[in-house]
């Protein structure tokens, strides 16, 4: 009897080794047909089940539109401009310049190129650059019919349709409409404005060449507009030109005698650009194409809704102070050639409130405040301030403020003089807060020495200054009397990571983009990144506020609230700066006058010395910059709360005589203390006790090997014999987690509450209740105040209600509403170790001469 052929019959009997587990013929063909049928399946249902949809009209034509803070607008991208053409009204070399460049076998093809698609599947398998296999009336389907589509099955449905339109629509007429509703930059849709535009002319008038031109560039453009691309757009003309010439289009004459043609440059803006909305626009248009999820022609076309950050009140209020010296009277009238940069940015989320890049887009397309470069100044010596703090160095430190100062060697091997501002001595030992409010230069490169020029750098560069190849921040001594130049934005970045209590955010002018639909596509970067530790910081800001308390900057002082801040003016009075800040906002204000400025040639070069004018003898960091940021910080901070900065706690006594039993009459003998940081404790406490000093140590864990040195008090300073020296002395144990103390919050309001707790290095959250006391006001914290938590650690705050709602019975008092926990409004600080302020996409620094200490 035979055998039951099995239905799985592998191993195969009596076959070799490898056939016995290879399908036969069989199996093969079985399955290839199985495949095919449903295949074929799937096609016939998707055929009868997909319909041609109605023309779209102008879905692809909607403008952008871009909305100020308060949601009123403040203007639109690629204002519209179309006029359609007939395709018979065309030279045929026209219509075709398109098909030889984007579908060579529009003319014979099926509305689908079956080569194509699948040469772009085989290279998105491989992981290659993604490919479309688009035909000429695909992308009519698309940009008429369907909108944009990406996904597979998109393309399949597009696909379809597009067969059934070459079946049903001539070609004359899908070229045609394609002609008409295809965008070609510059606002413009379709040939027959694309011709004026780039030609001055009709699209009937076109040559074959300038046919060439407009087909080339339909991929991208933007990009390919010859005004921005010109060697790309020659390789497109030239790429289309030779098509239109291979496939018969024009004739071997009109060949020969084609030249790439002379077009209309862009024009940058037109009077809807005017005053400081055009500013704004392209910064906006710069932030969203710079984030990487928007092309240019999206912002063009998506018909897109972007609120942006600027408050109109604040804009104008930097517009009136511009005007302030131009204008007879206290704060005018100053040079033509003056330009003004102010920046006002909210520290704990990076928001730009107000951006002033000059007076008139139209007539100045350069933003000051983003693109142009300055020399920093004194705004620069926080930088060195901050970075002696980090090293162990406390603000009752002393140092020479005596004018002029030798540093040997220190420019090139050669001795370097340094005077202070208008070469005023200050005294031969003062503390690093007087030496900041009065920004003594000789003090600070003295610092600057001693904790190394690149310790500057690094820090400005944490807080947010930007640097390039083009320029480059300089690590030479004079770094801290700011020689190098930067960005107003960036100048008021690095502010506002101080402002902030250490955290850095990311300058933004976008807070959010919505689709047509209301779907939100995109949000600004509100995110922090802790660079500075709170303490350090609390104690740089303090001797900030000192600037405006007794130093340059005590024009401030009018704003009637906590301020801190620095002046600064560079050697020869070419740039002046008032960088300041309130807890809530930080404004820089930067002047800055031009050597040639004609804004009929378009011409803006060179820095001069700034004109005198006004009441002001001279333009420094501490005149005319610090009462035009106090002007505009008084509407700014127009029924804003005063909050008060980080509590600041000097250290202890660096060190303390020891008692003798028996006064002695005779004069007190001193030494100097040497810096003993980073020796073994047993060597430095030997070279300390053989000047008599007496040594304590403390203990710090810390991943330096066990017994180094790690701070010191007193090095450098003439103490008297017998003082005590402390030593923090590692334990070569990592270091523990950094503990704070929940501050006492309870009766304060939400906001300032939570300003406290960042202040503090803690994360709020909030929670509500009921309560007798008013809404809003915090009634209690967890945990409670006092308990020690580690940095970064999350406090909820119990926030007030009011009074909880009577019941009238109605409802049995079962539905009152129950408090729910709600996520703080305050991005979430998060650690950060990174040395780089930012993408590195701005130049900061053109090395120059000392700062003058204004």
């Amino acid at each position: 009897m035979a055998r039951k052929r099995r239905f799985w019959n592998y191993p195969r009997p009596n076959k070799g080794v490898v056939q016995r587990w290879l399908p036969s013929w069989r199996i093969v063909l079985g399955t290839l047909l199985t495949g095919a049928a449903l295949g074929a399946g799937l096609f016939v249902a998707a055929w009868s089940t997909t319909t041609i949809p109605d023309n779209l009209d102008s879905v692809n034509q909607q403008a952008t539109t871009v909305y100020w803070a308060n949601g009123k607008e403040m203007g639109t991208f690629a204002e519209q401009k179309r006029e359609k053409i007939a395709l018979a009204d065309l030279p045929p070399y026209v219509g075709n310049a398109v098909v030889a460049s984007e579908d060579d076998t529009f003319w014979t093809n099926n509305g689908i190129d079956v080569k194509g698609i699948a040469r772009a599947a085989v290279n998105n398998l491989k992981g290659g650059q993604r490919q479309g296999a688009s035909t000429l009336t695909q992308q009519y389907v698309e940009r008429t019919r369907l909108d944009t589509t990406t996904s597979y099955a998109g393309k399949a449905r597009e696909a379809i349709i597009s067969l059934k339109i070459a079946q049903s629509i001539p070609k004359e007429e899908v070229l045609e409409g394609y002609l008409n509703t295809i965008y070609w930059g510059r606002g413009t849709y379709g040939i027959q404005t694309a011709a004026q535009e780039y030609f001055g002319k009709d699209a009937k008038d076109l040559t074959p060449s300038e046919a060439a031109l407009l087909a080339g560039i339909i991929p991208s453009p933007v990009n390919w507009d010859p005004s921005v691309n010109l060697d790309q757009a020659k390789v497109r003309w030239e790429r289309s030109i030779d098509r239109m010439h291979a496939q018969g289009y024009i004739t071997d004459q009109e060949f020969s005698d084609a030249e790439f043609p002379k077009f209309k440059e862009k024009k940058e803006a037109t009077n809807t650009r005017g005053g400081q909305k055009g500013y704004l626009l392209q910064a906006v248009r710069k932030e969203l194409v710079a984030s990487g999820q928007f092309a240019e022609e999206e912002l063009d076309t998506r018909g897109l809704k972007i609120t942006t950050t600027i408050q109109p009140k604040l804009q104008k209020a930097a517009v009136e102070v511009e005007k302030s010296m131009h204008e007879d009277g206290t704060y005018g009238k100053a040079s033509k050639k003056a330009r003004m940069s102010l920046v006002s940015i909210d520290p704990q989320t990076g928001a730009v409130r107000a951006l002033y890049g000059g007076p008139d887009y139209v007539k100045q397309a350069l933003n000051t405040a983003t693109d142009d470069v300055v020399q920093a100044g004194s705004t620069f010596k926080p930088f060195t301030l901050i970075g002696a703090l980090e090293k162990g160095h406390t603000l009752d430190e002393r140092l020479d403020g005596n004018s002029p100062k030798i540093f040997p060697e220190a420019n090139n091997g050669e001795d370097w003089e340094v005077p202070n501002f208008g070469g005023e001595d200050w005294g031969s030992s003062i503390d690093l807060v007087k030496a900041t409010a009065h920004s003594v230069n000789t003090a600070f490169v003295e610092l600057n020495q001693e904790i190394g020029p690149e310790t500057t750098i690094d820090v400005a560069k944490r807080a947010g200054i930007r640097e390039d190849e083009d320029y480059p921040l300089s690590t030479g001594l004079s770094n801290v009397l700011g020689v190098d130049s930067v960005r107003p934005i960036d100048l008021a970045r690095a502010y506002s990571t101080i402002a902030a209590g250490g955290y850095r955010t990311t300058p933004h002018v976008v807070d959010k983009v919505e689709t047509l639909d209301g779907t939100v596509v995109y949000e600004g970067p509100t995110s922090q990144e802790r660079e500075f530790k709170p303490q350090d910081i609390a104690a740089a800001t303090y001797a900030m506020t000192h600037v405006v308390e007794e130093g340059s900057g005590t024009e401030a002082q009018a704003l009637g609230r906590p301020v801190a801040g620095k002046t600064g003016t560079s050697n020869d009075n070419k740039s002046a700066w008032f960088a300041g800040f309130v807890p809530q906002l930080t404004t820089v204000v930067g002047l800055r006058q031009y050597e040639k400025l004609d804004l009929e040639k378009g011409l803006m070069s060179g820095q001069a010395e700034i004109d005198d004018f006004g009441e002001y003898p001279e333009i420094t960091g501490g005149s005319w910059p610090v009462q035009a940021w106090t002007d505009y910080m008084q509407i700014a901070t127009e029924g804003m709360d005063v909050e008060e900065f980080p509590e600041y706690v000097p250290p202890t006594p660096t060190y303390s005589p020891t008692p003798s039993e028996t006064p002695t009459p005779t004069e007190e003998t001193t030494v100097e203390v040497p810096d003993v940081v980073g020796q073994n404790v047993a060597s430095a406490t030997n070279a300390l006790q053989r000047l008599e000093l007496v040594v304590r140590t403390q203990a710090q864990n810390s991943d330096q090997p066990k017994g180094t040195v790690l701070q010191m008090s007193g090095a450098g300073q003439t103490v008297p014999v017998g003082s005590t020296i402390t030593l923090v002395v590692s334990t070569g144990q990592p270091e523990e987690p950094e503990q704070v103390v929940v501050p006492d919050v309870v009766g304060q309001p939400k906001t300032t509450a939570e300003q406290i707790m960042r202040g503090d290095a803690l994360k709020p959250a909030t929670t509500e209740e009921y309560s007798d006391q008013p809404a809003g006001t915090v009634i209690a914290t967890d945990p409670p105040a006092g308990t020690s938590l580690p940095v970064a650690s999350t406090v909820t705050l119990v926030v007030s209600r009011g009074p909880e709602p009577e019941d009238d019975g109605n409802n049995g008092g079962g539905n009152d509403p129950t408090p729910t926990e709600e996520p703080t409004s305050s991005p979430t600080p998060t650690d950060g170790t990174g040395t780089d302020g930012g993408d590195n996409g701005g130049g900061n620094g053109i090395f120059g001469s000392a700062d003058s200490g204004g």
